[in-house]
């Protein structure tokens, strides 16, 4: 999953940045209003993280420039403005959801994972599953079967990828986009390194291989028979 943090303070910045990833988000990171629009609407993020108080452009000008201009990405601003009639501008702006600060990265990552399910349209809002194969996203745990399998954050976030879009390829590129926060570089191996890594632990010693190698296009994650 992929996230654009607005933020010009720079400790704030750090410490949601440096939480997100250890959770197994890619983040990229916008100092100013109007480089975090600039960015929102170049790329495809999961969810935005908006600051009200920003150099440029304020943050309620950015989501309405975003709403203005189609983009759905769900939204939460994180803002020191805490009167309930700043909650409701921002609400009446185009945001999901308004959390002051100072604020729990607790109560953030479960904002930005309840706004991900939403946005998803999941029926089951904690976990997914295909096969023998389930993920519990609230605990982050994986199991086969009843087998549980210890994964790395990236490794997590990156079977959350393929099951998301199960039974569908997804490219290298899209992979990079959405499981790294920078631009796919043809010249590295990384996706194959984390596939080949993700592989061994997913389907080494079972006998139904769930993620396959697609010839030229990608990786996708199915029953073999599908």
């Amino acid at each position: 999953m992929r996230l654009l943090l607005v933020e010009d303070d720079k400790k704030i910045a750090s410490f949601v940045e440096k939480g997100l990833k250890s959770s197994g988000f890619a983040v990229d990171l916008a100092e100013t209003g109007t480089d975090g629009l600039d960015m929102a609407l170049a790329a495809d993020y999961d969810t935005l993280i908006v600051d009200i108080m920003l150099p440029g452009m304020d943050g309620f000008s950015l989501i309405r420039e975003l709403r203005g201009r189609g983009k759905n990405t769900p939204i939460i601003v994180l803002s020191a403005r805490e009167r309930v009639g700043d909650r409701v501008q921002g609400l009446e702006a185009g945001a999901d959801d308004y959390l002051t600060k100072p604020f729990s990265f607790s109560e953030l990552l479960a904002r930005v994972q309840a706004l991900i399910r939403r946005a998803g349209n999941q029926t089951d809002p904690v976990s997914l599953s295909y096969g023998d194969l389930s993920v519990d996203i609230v605990k982050r745990q994986v199991k086969r079967g009843e087998d549980v399998i210890d994964l790395q954050p990236l490794e997590f976030s990156l079977l959350e990828y393929l099951l998301r879009n199960r039974e569908r390829v997804v490219s290298k590129t899209m992979i990079m986009e959405h499981v790294w926060n920078y631009n796919f570089d043809p010249m590295t191996n990384v996706v194959e390194a984390r596939i080949c890594r993700l592989r061994d632990k997913i389907d080494k010693g079972y006998p139904e291989k769930l993620i396959h190698t697609v010839r030229g296009a990608g990786y996708v994650l199915k029953s073999e028979g599908a």
